[in-house]
Formats: C-alpha cells, structure tokens, sequence
C-alpha cells in the first residue's frame, strides 16, 4: 500500500490507553499500534472498539493517527474511589489507563461514602467536550480494607469471583462422600498405600503417587502410580457447574485468597484426594526402567484412600535422613518414598538425557499477616520432594498426550514452541556480545539451551545469561495441534494432572475415559469467547506462518475448530489469572515498600530498558526502576545485543547481573511503581570507569558486559555553562568528566527530591 492509500485507509481495533494522557489503537490486523495523542483519547476510553486513520509519523517514527468512528463501547465496569470537590462527586479510576474522571450525579452514588472503593457503571461516554457519566453500581468498601487488592484486581481484570446460582445448587445436591455405587466399574485401589505431597498451605489434593520395585522387561524398574482427583465424574459435560468451570479456566492464587475453579465442596472435599477417606480417581499406572523410560503404561478409572498427606519440607527431610524424627513418625511409609525417590533419579537421568531445558530461577512467596500485610518476602526453596512430583507428574502427562494420540481422538495439547526467528537473533548476538563460544542453530533443540548454561554455570554473569535464555523462549498455549513441548523436550505432551483447578485437565480426562470406552467425546455448546481469547488469538495469528505457495491448504474440520477455540480461551484466561495474581502482588509490595521510603538497599540489575533499569533487592526480592535521569548527566547508549546501558564519556556500564546500591524514593500505590535512586560514592564511580576504560583488573568480574555500543542515546542534560579547558592527560580527563557527572547527577537529585519522569515497564517474557 502506498503512503497515500495507508493515510485514507481506516484501521479497527481497540483503545489502550496510557497513564500520561495518550493511548494507542491495537489493530485487528496485528500491524504497529496506531498512536493516539491526548486530544484525540478526550471521546475515547481504555478499551473502547474503534476504526482509526494514520494522519501523520509522529518525531519518534510512529504512525500516529485519528478516531474516524466508535464502534462499540467497553462494557467493563470501571473500579475506583469515590471523591467530592467542591460539591461535585467524581469517581478516579483506579487503572489510569482510564485516564479521565468519571462524574457521579448526587442521585447516582448509592450508599458508597467519600474516599471509598466503588465499580462504577457508565451511563454517559466521553465527548469531546465532556467527560464520562455512571453510576455507584458496587460498594467495596475503604482502600486499607483487608484484602481490598483482591476485590479490585478481580474485577479490573473479569475475573469471574461468584458462582452462579444454578452451579450453586449443583453443588449442594452433591453427596458428602463417596458411595458405594460409585465404585462399579473401578479399579479397587484402597489398600495400596498412594500418599499426597504438597505444600504447607495447600488446600486442594489433585494428586496422589505410589511406587514399588518391578522387573521391567529382562531388566530394574519400577511401577509408578500417580492417581489424580476424577472431577469428570462429579462434572458433566454442559452441567451449571460445568459452564461456570469453563469461563474460569482456571483458579486465581492470591497471597491468602483462591478464587477456584470448582465450588468449595468440590475442590476442597468431595474431589480433593485428603488423607483418611475413600476418592475417586483416574489413575495412570506405568512401568519405568532403569533408564527412566516409560515402557508400557495404562489408564484406569479407581476407587482411593490416600494413607497420608505429605509436605514437601516432611518428605525432604525424610529422604535427608531415614532415621530423623520426621521419619521416625511416619515409619510404615518409608519404603515407599524410598522407592519414588529412586524412580525419581531414573527419571531425571532421562530428562537431563533428551536435553530438556531446566533453568534455576527463584521464585518468591509473599507471606501475610492476619489483615493482609506483608511480612516478609521469601525465596521458595525447590528441594527433591518438589522434583520427585513434578517428575511423576510429567511422566503422566506424558503418557495421556501419547494415549490420545494414540487412540486419534481430537483433545487438547499443551504446547511449547522454539523460539522465533527474532528472539534467535537477539540470543545470537547476545551471546556472541558476552563472549560464550556456544551459540544456537538456525533450528535449535532444547538440549542446545541446556549445553549453553551448563557451560556458563560457573561465570560471574551466568544469572544473566540465563535470564536471557529464559526470556528467548515463547509462552506455552494449549491447542488441539500437537507442536510438542520445546522447553521439556517432549514430542507430546498434555495436562492431566490438575483437573480441580485447571479446565483442559478436566477436558483430557474426558477425552481418555471416552477413549477406555471405545467411544468420542463432543465438547459442549461454550459460551462465546472473551475480550482475552480474542486478544490472544490475534497474537498467535499474527505469528502464523503464510500458506506455501502451491501447497494445498488443509480444510481444518469443525470438531478441530471448536477445540482450537475452547485451547484459545484456556490459554487466555490463564493468561488473565496470572496478571491479576502480579497485579496484586505488586500491590502489596507497593504498599510494603511504602515504609521502606529512603532506606538503601543492595540489589542486582534484572532488566535493561532504553530508559533505565530494573533492579531487584537482594534482601526484599522487589524489582523497581532507576530512571535513566538518576544514571548521572551523560550520554548513556543502550545496547540492545549486550542488554546494557553504557555511558559514552565516562565508560560506566549497566548490565543485567549489575550490582548495584539504591535507595527507595518514589512508591506509587496506584501506578504498581517503586521508583528507585541509585546510590554510588564518587570512588566507586571512579574506580569502575577507570577498571572499564583501562581494562584494568576486574575489568569483566563485576557483573557488567564487555565494552561495546549501539542503540539511541539518551541523556541528562549537562549544566548550563562555559567549557572547561582539556585536562593535559586522557587519566585526568577520564577522572573530571566522572567527577562532573557526579555532581551534577546530584544537584540535580537534590533539585527534584522525589519527582519522577513517567516510564511504563518493559513486559517481560515467560516461559
């Protein structure tokens, strides 16, 4: 299309607002968003469906644009505090993107008091002239409320919280245990001694595993049994319950608060395998050999008793010491865990053999107090006992993708791809830029990623390089097309092993039972799918390959449609749990960082943007920003190859695995923001300019990347004033330039206190 054409053309897609005032057009057709300058977002709001033209390139090179037509306005309720100024009652949203204040009649407010949580329903758009009208729809109560994060995070984000009356009642009528009419047909497993091992806090048992010594083929092996919560049989397809479990998806895991998937008497009892009562369970029974190969499994409907709850801290110390006072409690089991921990290591032994990808990444728990106060933040330590379930687990999973293959029945996959063609590159150069001899191919295995990091396990910048080859990977979806599992180096694999609190486990188990029966599983009439499913499916189809020219193109049947939708909307609403639960989380590490306002802290860089960084502290694990005003008054290049930010005089580098000193200035409750200052001594500047100039020793150990440039400079900008004469010596010269950027980087600081430039944080990938 030529420029004239594209400048008359009319684009459609959807408003995204930003907290500064403009916003963009995301258009339907997966092409560069469509910039919106603040007079053009007056009639427009956050999430609004439109038709927009490109005006003009904005100075940064971006099309920018004009609303020709409002197609359809958001229907999502807008959450924010009630306030009155000068006798007119308003509403501030609590998402920015939102950008205006909402006016509340004096009829409208309801019951809702100044300064409280309200959900707030339009009655009125946004003109040009004038701003969005609504109503009080909802009173949630004071913004220090316990758990107040929660009740706005679940409807910022459509979370569905409320069953609906008819799955309600469904429930209700269901039996209080397991009755004997329900073991026909089943495998009577109750005296074979299966154990549940999960977490302190965990409130749903999904699965529950025994294993024993067997001959498999001339040779060792084991018999493994992991036994999961038969929900299907309590579930049916297209009941109330049913329905309200597929608009979910999937539970939401706040700090102290789960939203499930399936109504509490499901979750946590009838369905949920606890210690001491009969459950029904699909079991898969395998055979493992000494090399940890599945040889020969089944599936079967059964009847359970699970002989004890396990924690993975018991089962650990268990295995630590057979002779402990854990053990010595749980004496008569002992023989079993023995043998699970044995089958444990064949399985890894094969896991480390295919080349699967196993980075070592730390993951945080945010501990409450009784009203929802953070007291601390801890790392969440994976010991054998949480590799031995994830082990036994994969195998099952496993073992369902190939059972549904095998039986040629349609069913959801859960697939990993490799990464793109553009992450390739960046890997490529990145690697080359740190100086790793290994690289990737142009069609790289996982085991290639694997050889990278244990090759670079023992360099002082292996964190992140790690890091990158994490963030290189792509977001796994569930899809009827089996692609397979890049990351765990799977030809085939699914979910079976959560069916309480994820929907495409239960859709699996539905698929295997029809295929013990010889029969086909239909999906049910779903409801129309959401604002994220179509979100997501407009990402994905934007990465589609184009049809080869000449090759015919496969006619997909209807069946097939109808899964690829049904794995769209798991996928997105997975999706949609995990922003709500980070959104919460960085709520409350607002709120806690809030009393933490100028104290220092030691952290490390973990991520590099070209407008500043993102550093995590080492004692708190919260990430937060130092702006690029706050790195001195230089020129500062970021290096896309390098992840890094390199000052052009003074040679000063950040870099992922930077160490560094910040102080807390800014918390920015509603924005989800900590704003950090950086906190060097002129010796320290001096020292490591001088290290990175000269080569000097230590040059490279400090965390920070080989010297290079590239990408757009950015800077302070210097203080006004006559030009110094040149020092005689590039040394002097070297040591003046750091000695005026430091000076100026802190008149400056001292000028501005805590006001901070606007920067939004960059997304980061997940795998």
């Amino acid at each position: 299309m030529n420029e004239k054409n594209s400048l008359l053309a009319e684009f459609e897609g959807v408003v995204s607002g930003h907290r500064d005032g403009h916003g963009f057009v995301v258009r339907d057709d997966g092409q560069a968003d469509i910039y919106l300058p603040s007079n053009e977002m007056r009639a427009v709001l956050h999430k609004d469906r439109v038709k927009a033209r490109i005006v003009r390139q904005d100075r940064k090179g971006r099309p920018e644009g004009r609303v020709t037509e409002i197609i359809e306005r958001s229907k999502s309720p807008i959450i924010g505090r009630l306030l009155q100024e000068s006798g007119v009652w308003l509403v501030a949203p609590e998402d920015k993107r939102y950008g205006q204040d909402v006016l509340i009649p004096k009829g409208a407010t309801g019951s809702a008091k100044p300064g409280q949580v309200v959900v707030v329903e339009l009655t009125e758009p946004p003109a040009l002239y004038g701003q969005p009208v609504g109503r009080v729809k909802e009173v949630l109560g004071e913004i220090d409320d316990p758990g107040m994060e929660i009740e706005i995070a679940v409807r910022k984000y459509g979370v569905p919280h409320e069953f609906s009356d008819a799955a309600t009642a469904q429930a209700r009528a269901l039996p209080d245990h397991v009755r004997s009419s329900d073991h026909k047909n089943r495998v009577d497993l109750r005296d074979v001694p299966l154990v549940t091992i999960d977490g302190e806090d965990a409130r749903d048992f999904d699965d529950a595993v025994y294993c024993e010594p067997a001959k498999v083929g001339r040779g060792k092996g084991w018999r493994l049994l992991v036994a999961i919560a038969d929900v299907s049989h309590y579930v049916q397809t297209g009941s109330a319950i049913d329905v309200d479990a597929y608009e979910r998806a999937t539970s939401v895991y706040f700090p102290r608060r789960v939203i499930p998937m399936l109504p509490e008497k499901l979750s946590n009892g009838l369905c949920s395998l606890n210690p001491g009562v009969e459950r029904l369970c699909m079991v898969c029974d395998m055979l493992v050999n000494a090399k940890g190969e599945v040889h020969a499994y089944q599936f079967y409907p059964a009847v359970m008793f699970s002989h004890a709850r396990f924690t993975y801290t018991e089962v650990a110390a268990i295995l630590q010491n057979t002779r402990g006072p854990e053990a010595a409690q749980r004496k008569p089991l002992i023989p079993y865990l023995l043998n699970l921990h044995d089958v444990y290591r064949a399985l890894l032994a094969a896991r480390n053999a295919r080349g699967a990808v196993d980075f070592e990444t730390t993951e945080t728990q945010i501990v409450c107090d009784e009203s929802g106060r953070i007291e601390k933040i801890v790392p969440r330590t994976r010991n054998d006992a949480h590799k031995l379930i994830e082990e036994a687990m994969l195998a099952a999973n496993v073992c369902s993708a190939d059972f549904i293959s095998q039986g040629k029945h349609v069913g959801l996959f859960r697939v990993h791809e490799g990464p793109t063609p553009e992450k390739q590159d960046i890997l490529r150069n990145y690697l080359k830029a740190m100086g790793v001899s290994q690289t990737i191919s142009d069609n790289p295995q996982p085991a290639e990623f694997q050889q990278i990091a244990a090759a670079t396990k023992d360099r002082p910048e292996a964190q992140q390089i790690h890091t990158m080859l994490l963030r290189s990977m792509q977001q796994a979806i569930y899809t009827p097309m089996n692609q397979g599992h890049f990351g765990l180096a799977f030809e085939a694999y699914t979910h079976f092993t959560s069916p309480i609190r994820r929907y495409p486990d239960l859709l699996v188990h539905r698929v295997i039972k029809a295929i013990l029966a010889q029969q086909r599983y239909q999906l049910p009439a779903l409801p129309t799918p959401g604002e994220a499913h179509a979100k997501l499916s407009k990402r994905l189809a934007s990465r589609a390959k184009p049809p080869v020219a000449g090759e015919p193109v496969k006619k997909i049947s209807a069946d097939t449609l109808a899964w690829q939708a049904a794995g769209l909307h798991c996928s997105a609403n997975e999706r949609r749990a995990d922003e709500a639960s980070r959104d919460v989380e960085a709520w409350l590490k607002c709120k806690y960082m809030r009393e933490h306002l100028g104290e220092e802290f030691s952290g490390v860089v973990s991520s590099v943007t070209s407008f500043g960084l993102f550093v995590t502290l080492d004692a708190m694990y919260v990430e937060g920003l130092v702006h690029i005003t706050e790195l001195g008054g230089e020129y500062f290049r970021f290096d896309e190859a390098r992840q890094e930010l390199r000052g052009e005089r003074t040679g000063i580098r950040y870099a992922l695995g930077t160490r560094v000193q910040v102080q807390v200035s800014r918390v920015d409750l509603d924005g989800r923001r900590i704003d950090f200052r950086l906190v060097t001594g002129e010796d320290d500047l001096l020292l490591r300019a001088m290290r990175d100039k000269t080569g000097g020793p230590g040059a490279a150990g400090d965390g920070d990347a080989s010297t290079g440039r590239g990408g757009k400079a950015r800077r302070n900008r210097p203080s006004e004033g006559a030009s110094k004469p040149r020092p005689a010596s590039a040394a002097d010269a070297l040591v003046q330039e750091v000695k005026a950027s430091v000076k100026r980087a802190a008149s400056k600081k001292s000028a501005r206190g805590n006001a901070r430039p606007s920067a939004g944080k960059v997304r980061k990938g997940r795998r």
